[in-house]
């Protein structure tokens, strides 16, 4: 199995796995390896994995593919072998897959052993304790199990999401349910009053049980009313005229007539929404009988109503729960990235301190941010730093050694510069330009005014130029400073190039001595 593995530059320390085939690598986010560093192409190459052989193939990228210090359109890469692209330097390493069948039996106290972490803790003896404890180890496994799957931080801006959703629905629904319920009792009474009305305009007609001398005129102007009927007991239609001596076929009719005339229910009005979004109300005509000395019903009007009030509290529902659902939205996605980015900020300091506590900037890790869940972690690491540095101290002492600065390293090789005899130039710990000699600027087209400060992969002409030398760098780095040689064309003349580099007290590369030698 063969892995990339970046050496040097943005992306260094990290490692790309090759499966067999064909390998995209480049700048967009679908290739095989995404090199997410600004000058490499978005496919800039492939690598092609055979069996135990890997070849490379530039994909006519902008600034081009460099193996071992030279430009290649297509190449064999062996294990060891540097390319070179913007700005990043990857060594090609191959793996030899070892597969070991460990065969044991395993006892229930090596099980328990195994899970003591994931065990879930005594159940309280109270109901709060209960119900953390349930949430704790019944819902959250499942959560857990979800996060298994899917980045914490996409997990977590749906949960967010839903949150959001269900607190809208749960508290606006409520209220524009009763908005509603309001505007449909007033409708209702205003049904109850229309037959009140009827009754009462018509009443000398209906004591005569005369119900086709009813004057109903009045509903044909009313606003909001789409339909109506007045009906005997027989649901024999007497108004509207159009339908006189007609039998009632609505389905609201035969229902208002069934509740209303059902002497067990007792019922005097039958309201209810339909299902084309317009209200039905349903009331008994009622007319005084002389000859049973009280009042009894003598019809039924069934009104069918869809008022503009209706339209518009639909509208309005549907728009102020719209608006929301989207203030909802812009409120959970700043408190998104205010916890997101006040978790990430812990961590990310952690790590930092943990690099520079290996390089001997610093003997603990402190944070600035309370976060107590992190405490057992940084505990832990503080405690692996002081037993690495007493492992490594001679004696077990285990004395600190805080790292050096540059400046008494450079300012020793800018001293070998003067009396440099060709092109010389002085790079820092971070391989950025500190001097450079006029033979050398006119090699490498690198100007020191312009360059001082900069990382050399930013100033250089050739970026093979460039890797080559970083290159040098990190194997002189890597061998206690050491002079390593490499080989580059400057100037249409092959030179040789020299890196040797100074060690400080804590064993980190202090600054970088690079000289240029013509071939004979």
């Amino acid at each position: 199995m063969y892995k990339l593995v970046a050496v040097a530059g943005k992306l260094r320390g990290q490692e790309f796995e090759l499966h067999d085939g064909e390998n995209i690598c480049g700048r967009d986010s679908g290739c095989d390896v995404h090199l997410s560093v600004q000058g490499i192409s978005k496919k800039h190459m492939a690598v092609t994995v055979t069996d135990d052989v890997c070849y490379i193939n530039d994909l006519g990228s902008s600034n081009g593919t460099f193996l071992n210090g030279k430009i290649i359109k297509r190449a064999t890469a062996e294990n060891g072998d540097k390319i070179a692209l913007p700005d990043l330097i990857m060594q090609v390493v191959y793996v030899e897959e070892k597969k070991i069948i460990v065969k044991k039996a395993v006892t229930d106290e090596e099980d328990e052993d195994d899970d003591e972490l994931f065990r879930p803790d005594p159940m309280p003896e109270n109901i709060l304790g209960k119900l953390l404890w349930a949430f704790k180890w019944k819902i959250m496994p499942v959560v857990h199990g979800v996060n298994e799957e899917y980045e914490w931080s996409h997990l977590f801006g749906i949960l967010l999401s839903l949150f959001s959703v269900a607190t809208i629905t749960l508290t606006i629904i409520p209220v524009l349910r009763d908005s509603r319920e309001i505007l449909y009792s007033e409708i209702a009474k205003r049904g109850s009053h229309y037959a009140e009305e009827i009754a009462r305009i018509n009443a000398q007609a209906l004591e005569d049980n005369r119900l086709e001398r009813v004057d109903t005129a009045f509903l044909d102007k009313e606003d909001g009313v789409s339909s109506y009927e007045l009906f005997d007991p027989s649901l024999r239609i007497v108004r509207p005229i159009t339908q006189l001596n007609e039998y009632s076929r609505d389905a609201f009719s035969a229902e208002a007539k069934e509740a209303l005339m059902n002497p067990k229910k007792k019922k005097s009005l039958h309201a209810r929404r339909l299902k084309d979004g317009s209200i039905g109300i349903g009331k008994k005509i009622m007319a005084f009988d002389a000859k049973i000395g009280q009042r009894k019903a003598v019809g039924i009007i069934a009104i069918k109503f869809n008022p503009e009030s209706l339209v518009k509290e639909a509208k309005r529902s549907t728009k102020l729960y719209l608006e929301s659902l989207v203030t909802s939205g812009i409120v959970a996605l700043i408190f998104f990235g205010i916890v997101y980015y006040m978790t990430q900020r812990p961590l990310e300091e952690l790590r930092l301190q943990i690099e520079e506590a290996l390089r001997g900037k610093r003997k603990n890790l402190e944070s600035e941010y309370l976060m107590s869940s992190l405490d057992p972690l940084r505990d832990s690491i503080n405690s692996v730093l002081q037993r690495v540095r007493e492992l490594s101290s001679e004696g077990g002492e285990g004395d600190f050694v805080e790292e050096e600065d540059d400046e008494a390293y450079i300012a020793t090789l800018k001293e070998f510069l003067r009396g440099a005899n060709g092109g010389a130039m002085i790079l820092n710990s971070e391989k950025n330009v500190i001097s450079i000699n006029m033979m050398a600027e006119d090699l490498t087209g690198i100007r020191e005014s312009a360059a001082e400060g900069m990382s050399l992969l930013d100033v250089a002409r050739e970026q093979g130029f460039a890797a080559t030398v970083l290159d040098l760098c990190e194997n002189s780095a890597s061998n206690a400073g050491t002079n390593q040689e490499g080989e580059y064309e400057l100037t249409g003349q092959p030179h040789q190039v020299h890196v040797a580099s100074l060690m400080g007290k804590d064993g980190f590369a202090k600054a970088f001595y690079i000289t240029f030698v013509k071939d004979e």
